[in-house]
């Protein structure tokens, strides 16, 4: 049995048994109903007029991926288009997942928000026990502000985005020392936070499959795991990394944006047959989460969005440390070095790439190539071919295209191709949309 180290409490304090964001699958769906919480604002008579359906039902998770959507909610900006969006938070991960194979009329929800490849995979059956649910991506709802944690009793190694810089051989000196693996975990497997922690333990030169311990660890377990002495690291999403080190029991080894700067993370994506039979419906829904995330990426907005977001019916987070995630407030490494670079913080609109809200086709397929590279989905995803004939039934861009000629965007902030272009990491690796197969080849260390 591990003897007690003083590790981290990744997600203390905040959140209650209904946040719990779990990681294991076949979980039984809860009702979303008790916990749902739709517009207080009036909608728009006429707006509402002229869709197929005035009502949407949307899980979400209190991450800050989710804001765009509860902002939606709370300023009007759904409403405003005519669309009732009855948000529910999901008690997990899985739990969301199994919702939307209910559908809202089963008791369930129609979509909401996604770790990616969620939406593909729900729609190819490959995390749904064979049971195919099309899905469609719509938008992106936000990038970065995700972080990777570390416990205080492993401070003096000073993990880092470069480990092989900063921590060189560390992990095989752990594991001589504690005659054990290194444990890392994630809330959810094969997804956004599995990926994001072994492409940084790859970039180092660290086998993700061989030289470390990954878990999957529901959220109850992980705090209780972390002061036992169960994992020295866990790849989680704003607010946590704030309250990591705030609280001082712990610290941010690295930033997401610090391994690839603006890059994909979470997704809005909804059951293909909602949008089939609502498109209008849909281009709505667009029209009001764009306008809830340019209202959010505004810096006098950011007080206002953290006040909305802490209450219990949300998040029930501290409002200060909602503030200094929104405004990209960080103390990264073992020494708490502070960083305030909201461009290193989580986007919801602008940025130096172009705008966050469009699925890009290119970048969706990235997880997909991750997926590849790991064998996350065999059968499924076995090749670049299939990831690609994936990636193209699901997302659908061109709603979100109609959306922002409704709402009368200025042409920079309308995208004119599905493919951002070539994307580059902290460790030199390039990813080129156009020769997926390139960037695999480049990558040393697979499943």
């Amino acid at each position: 049995m591990a003897k007690r180290r003083p590790f981290l409490a990744l997600l203390a304090g905040a959140l209650t048994s209904s946040l719990v964001l779990t990681g294991c699958l076949g979980n039984p769906p809860s009702r979303p109903g008790t916990t749902s919480s739709g517009s207080s604002a009036t909608l728009n008579a006429q707006a509402a007029s002229k869709l197929e359906t005035t009502t949407i039902s949307l899980g979400f998770v209190p991450i800050l991926e989710a804001a765009p959507l509860v902002v939606g909610v709370e300023k009007g900006f759904f409403a405003r288009h005519g669309l009732d969006v009855k948000l529910s938070k999901q008690s997990s991960w899985s739990t969301a997942r199994d919702n939307v194979v209910l559908g809202s009329g089963g008791g369930g929800i129609d979509g909401g928000q996604w770790q990616l490849p969620m939406p593909q995979m729900i729609s190819e059956g490959a995390i749904t026990n064979g049971k195919k649910v099309p899905m469609t991506i719509l938008a992106m709802l936000m990038s970065q502000g995700n972080g990777i944690a570390a416990a205080n009793t492993v401070k003096n190694a000073n993990l880092s985005v470069n480990l092989k810089e900063s921590s060189p051989n560390f992990f095989a000196a752990f594991s001589g020392k504690e005659g054990r693996k290194f444990r890392a975990s994630y809330t959810f497997p094969k997804a956004n936070q599995d990926i994001w922690i072994r492409y940084w333990l790859a970039a180092g030169g660290v086998n993700p499959n061989k030289d470390v311990e990954l878990l999957t660890v529901p959220a109850p377990e992980t705090l209780q795991g972390m002061k036992n002495g169960t994992m020295e690291a866990f790849s989680t999403g704003d607010p946590w990394p704030s309250r990591i080190a705030k609280d001082n029991v712990g610290y941010l080894a690295a930033t997401t944006a610090q391994i690839w700067k603006v890059h994909p993370e979470e997704y809005l994506a909804v059951r293909s047959d909602w949008v089939e039979k609502n498109p209008k419906a849909a281009v709505a829904l667009l029209k009001g989460l764009i306008e809830a995330q340019m209202w959010l990426d505004k810096p006098e907005n950011k007080d206002e969005a953290a006040q909305i977001l802490s209450s219990r019916k949300w998040y029930n987070v501290p409002v200060s440390v909602l503030q200094q995630s929104l405004k990209g407030q960080y103390k990264i490494g073992a020494n708490g070095t502070p960083e305030t670079d909201p461009k290193m913080g989580p986007l919801y609109w602008s940025s130096d790439r172009g705008v966050i809200s469009y699925p890009y086709k290119s970048l969706t397929l990235w997880f997909l190539i991750e997926s590849l590279r790991w064998k996350f989905y065999p059968g499924t995803v076995d090749t670049i071919q299939q990831a690609e004939a994936i990636n193209n039934r699901v997302v659908r861009d061109d709603l979100w295209l109609q959306a922002a000629k409704e709402l009368g965007l200025p042409a920079k902030d309308i995208p004119t191709s599905p493919s951002r272009g070539k994307e580059t990491f902290f460790d030199g690796t390039v990813y080129d949309p156009a020769n997926p197969q390139a960037y695999l080849d480049s990558l040393k260390i697979k499943g």
